[in-house]
C-alpha cells in the first residue's frame, strides 16, 4: 500500500472531488457560499468583469441564475426583446430592492390603496424613513391619475397589482402605461396573483414586474423567494446591484423548489382557474353570500379589463357573507378541505380573513372603502375535485 500523501487530518478537510462525466438531467443544486478560482489571474479577471464567472453566493449561483432565466423567459415570451430576471429571498424583497434601486429620497409613488397590507407597511415604515412618500388613486381614473401625473413632479413611479389583493380589482394596463409614457414614469407591478401564464405585463409595457415566487410559481408552499423582471438590461443592472448590497439574494435550494413547481404552472394555472370559476358562480348564488369578487365574473366591475388582458382569471376570489366576523368565523371553521393559513397559490385550497389578517394595519376607512369589510374571506382556490370543493363551502355555509 502507498504512503498516503497527507495526513488523515487534512484528507478530511480536502473537498472531495466531483466524479461526474456527463450532465444531470435536472437542474443541480449548487449548495456553495462561494467559488474556487483556478489561479490568481483567474480570481482578478472575474472580480474586475475581465471574464464572466461566478465569485460568491450572494453576487449569483448558478442554480439561481438558471431558474431567473426560466421566469424572464416566460415574462417575455412572445415579445419582441428579452427580458432580464433576478431572484430574491422573497416576494417583499423584490417589492423593496426594485423601489430602493429605483426611487431616492424626495420621490413619491403613484399607487392603489386597495394592494396587499405588507406593501402599505413597507411604504409607510420603511420609505417614509427614506422620505419616499406615495400617493392612492383609482388607477382606472384616467382624469384622476392625469391630473395626479400632472401637478406632482415628485412622483416618479406608478405602483400597482392588477388584479388587486384582495378585491380582485384588475387596471387597465395599457391605458396606465399610455399616461405613465406621457409623463414620463416608470412603472412596477406585483403579477403574483396571476402568474405569466395568466398575464404577461410586459406585453402591455410595463417595466418591472415583481412575484412572491412563494406563491404559485412555487405552488406547494415548500419556499420562500421572489424575483425581479424587467425589460431594461441597464436599469436591470442597477437593480442586481442592489439586491447584492441589500444582501437579499436568493439561495439555491428555494430556487431549485421553485423550477421544480414551474414544470407544471401551466397545468395549474389552468386547472386553478376553471375551480375558481366554478366555486365563484356557486357563491354567486348562494343566499348567505352578499357579494363575489373574481374577475371571471360579468357582473365584475373590471370584468371587461381582465377579458382583454388575462389568458384565464386566475385562482383568487374573495367573497363577503351577510354578517360581521362571528359569521365569517363559523364558515371558515366549519371547512374541511380548505387550510387556514396566511398564503395563496399553493396546490390546496388556503382561505384566510383579510380584515383580521393581511390587512389588519390598514386604516378601517381604507378598508371600508374598498370593501375589505369583517365579512370577507379571501379564497386561494386549489387543484381538488371542483365538487369536493363546492360541496365543502355549501357545507360551511348551511345554517
Amino acid at each position: 500500500m502507498s504512503e498516503p500523501i497527507f495526513s488523515a487530518a487534512t484528507l478530511c478537510v480536502q473537498e472531495t472531488v466531483d466524479p461526474m462525466d456527463t450532465s444531470s438531467h435536472t437542474l443541480p443544486i449548487y449548495a456553495t457560499s462561494s467559488f474556487v478560482f483556478d489561479n490568481l489571474q483567474q480570481g482578478i479577471d472575474i472580480f474586475s468583469g475581465a471574464e464572466s464567472g461566478y465569485l460568491y453566493g450572494r453576487f449569483g449561483n448558478p442554480t439561481c441564475d438558471a431558474v431567473a432565466e426560466k421566469l424572464a423567459a416566460l415574462e417575455s415570451y412572445g415579445l419582441p426583446e428579452n427580458a432580464h430576471c433576478v431572484l430574491v429571498s422573497s416576494g417583499m424583497a423584490a417589492i423593496s430592492a426594485v423601489l430602493m434601486a429605483l426611487l431616492k429620497p424626495g420621490d413619491k409613488i403613484l399607487t392603489q390603496a386597495d394592494i396587499y397590507g405588507g406593501t402599505t407597511d413597507f411604504f409607510n415604515q420603511i420609505l417614509a424613513s427614506y422620505h419616499i412618500g406615495f400617493e392612492t388613486a383609482d388607477l382606472n381614473d384616467v382624469e384622476q391619475v392625469e391630473n395626479i401625473l400632472s401637478n406632482d413632479p415628485s412622483i416618479r413611479l406608478i405602483y400597482l397589482e392588477s388584479p388587486t389583493n384582495p378585491i380582485l380589482t384588475c387596471v387597465d394596463l395599457e391605458k396606465l402605461v399610455s399616461l405613465a409614457k406621457k409623463y414620463n414614469q416608470l412603472t412596477v407591478i406585483d403579477n403574483t396573483f396571476c402568474t405569466p401564464v395568466v398575464q404577461q405585463p410586459l406585453k402591455w409595457g410595463i417595466d418591472f414586474v415583481v412575484h412572491s415566487t412563494t406563491k404559485y410559481l412555487n405552488g406547494h408552499g415548500n419556499t420562500i423567494s421572489g424575483c425581479i423582471i424587467g425589460k431594461n438590461a441597464e436599469v436591470m443592472k442597477r437593480v442586481k446591484q442592489t439586491v447584492k448590497l441589500m444582501g437579499c439574494s436568493a439561495n439555491p435550494w428555494d430556487a431549485w423548489l421553485v423550477n421544480n413547481g414551474l414544470k407544471t404552472l401551466a397545468l395549474r394555472m389552468e386547472k386553478h382557474s376553471l375551480n375558481a370559476m366554478e366555486l365563484a358562480k356557486f357563491l354567486s348564488s348562494h343566499p348567505s353570500v352578499k357579494k363575489v369578487y373574481y374577475p371571471g365574473l360579468s357582473q365584475h366591475k373590471t370584468h371587461s379589463i381582465a377579458s382583454k388582458q388575462m389568458q384565464y382569471f386566475g385562482g383568487m376570489l374573495s367573497f363577503e357573507l351577510n354578517g360581521g366576523i362571528e359569521v365569517a368565523r363559523k364558515c371558515i371553521d366549519k371547512l374541511k378541505l380548505a387550510t387556514i393559513a396566511p398564503t395563496l397559490g399553493d396546490v390546496n385550497t388556503l382561505i384566510m380573513h383579510p380584515y383580521t389578517m393581511s390587512h389588519r394595519n390598514v386604516p378601517s376607512g381604507v378598508r371600508e372603502k374598498y370593501g375589505i369589510s369583517e365579512g370577507l374571506i379571501r379564497v386561494s382556490v386549489g387543484i381538488e375535485a371542483i365538487g369536493d370543493l363546492i360541496n365543502d363551502f355549501r357545507q360551511s355555509l348551511a345554517d
